[in-house]
């Protein structure tokens, strides 16, 4: 089923030679304006041969009573740190069926952990603070970005052939906030246009 439609949005791949190129997907919203933090995620047919790695720490930091960052993705088997790096205690905690948690309350410059071992999208709050929310999103594919400023992302060595391209965003309209679609990508490259419909 197709879930993103094609209007405002764009994904193309470069290839490098033979069997694998660059995603670079900009992901825009039903008024035209870049969607940030959208995760990006393609699925394709060859799984990782090595573990995943991604560039960024596994961590979401207290700060500013605030999480940082406000979406944090990670692999599969992750363990993610939750240092509080604010002068007021924290209680974190989530009721999310990718994972059940409940960290209480520790101070300034503690430190706790989870590990994250199935995929799905973690909604983390702080039962002290309610205005405090971000989300762990846990993925088993390498090819996983969050959308920039400009609602850009470009993952790379994606393999051509058949791909599945989800993005998720907490304010996507769909069942789990996210929407998807089957691509082709070409050792050529693949030009499409999408838009996240409200």
């Amino acid at each position: 089923m197709r879930l993103l439609t094609p209007i405002l949005a764009a994904l193309i791949v470069f290839a490098t030679p033979a069997v694998a190129g660059n995603a670079v997907i900009e992901v825009r919203g039903p008024d035209g304006g870049p969607l940030v933090d959208a995760v990006v995620t393609i699925q394709t047919a060859r799984r990782p041969s090595v573990p995943i790695q991604f560039a960024w720490p596994a961590t979401m930091s207290q700060h500013n009573i605030a999480f940082d960052p406000h979406v944090l993705i990670v692999p599969v088997g992750s363990t993610v740190t939750f240092p509080n790096m604010d002068k007021v205690r924290h209680h974190v905690y989530s009721f999310s069926r990718a994972k059940k948690f409940d960290l209480k309350l520790y101070g300034r410059d503690d430190t706790r952990s989870v590990v994250f071992d199935k995929p799905g999208i973690v909604a983390v709050g702080c039962n002290i603070h309610d205005s405090m929310s971000g989300f762990v999103v846990v993925v088993d594919t390498p090819y996983a970005m969050k959308t920039d400023g400009n609602g850009r992302v470009v993952i790379a060595n994606v393999p051509a052939g058949g791909a599945t391209v989800r993005v998720w965003h907490p304010g996507i309209r769909a069942r789990d906030n996210m929407l998807s679609q089957t691509a082709t990508i070409a050792p050529s490259g693949y030009n499409t246009t999408l838009t996240i419909r409200r």
